[in-house]
């Protein structure tokens, strides 16, 4: 039987700005990803996103980021790991105060953008966010970019963790995702976007943005949440992959 994740980037308002379309996404996903208040997101957001979450039986994880509102966390930025791990750490604790005071906890941990993609590739950034998260609670579970070093330095100190792969993302031969900045970065074909999906959940293979294909392991699927397209675009891909008999459900029932 395969069985796979679906998660979603939610909380992501901010005062009165509001971005995403948070209560019909999560509606159709098995694991949240709720921002901590650095990239986005502020304490009101977080309260009513764990609402949300807990009355559609959604699983909660954090989504630390970079102290970096202007740029929604998507701005690299030249961090020590010592820095790395405090942030990781405060971000958790501060969701997990919004987890627990409304009686239920945190499933994994999610970096966010520019944090999570430098992270991919760098070792030692990688093993900060591993280390952070395992001296906070060594029971939740790393959700990181598929076969990235985020994975390895998960395994390394001993969390369980998630391979996510991106149903709307182009990837490169070596597994990282293609640059927002370039020409095909995003798949917007939605035929060519499920039939992806499901490929990599039960082939194991993606075909890269040269044409060739790469091996993929898919724990969890990443669907966008800000776009006006993407609750029909998530309702769609849950449709493809169950009629494809893949079970979705949280990390948690597999990992």
């Amino acid at each position: 039987m395969y069985k796979v994740d679906l998660n979603s980037d939610v909380g992501e308002s901010f005062g009165n700005y509001k971005l995403g379309l948070d209560s019909e996404v999560l509606k159709y996903v098995s694991s949240a990803n709720i921002a901590c208040g650095w990239h986005a997101g502020d304490a009101m957001v977080m309260q009513k996103t764990v609402d949300l979450a807990i009355k559609e039986d959604t699983y909660i994880g954090a989504h630390p980021g970079f102290p970096d509102l202007m740029g929604f966390g998507r701005r690299e930025m030249k961090v020590t790991k010592e820095e790395a791990k405090n942030y990781v750490k405060y971000q958790i604790g501060a969701l997990w105060a919004f987890a627990k005071s409304n009686g239920t906890e945190l499933q994994h941990v999610k970096a966010h953008g520019g944090l999570y993609n430098m992270a991919a590739k760098d070792p030692e950034l990688a093993m900060a966010i591993a280390e952070a998260i395992y001296e906070v609670d060594k029971n939740l579970i790393l959700m990181g970019l598929a076969n990235s070093e985020m994975i390895k330095a998960g395994k390394a100190v001993g969390l369980k963790t998630a391979n996510e792969v991106f149903a709307d993302r182009a990837y490169n031969t070596d597994g990282t995702l293609v640059s927002r900045k370039l020409e095909g970065s995003m798949i917007t074909d939605e035929t060519l976007a499920l039939s992806r999906v499901v490929r990599m959940v039960k082939e194991g293979k993606v075909q890269a943005i040269t044409g060739e294909d790469i091996d993929i392991k898919a724990d969890s699927i990443c669907v966008h949440g800000d776009n006006p397209k993407a609750v029909e675009f998530v309702k769609s891909i849950r449709k493809a992959l169950e009629d494809e008999g893949v079970v979705i459900m949280p990390l948690k029932d597999f990992i």
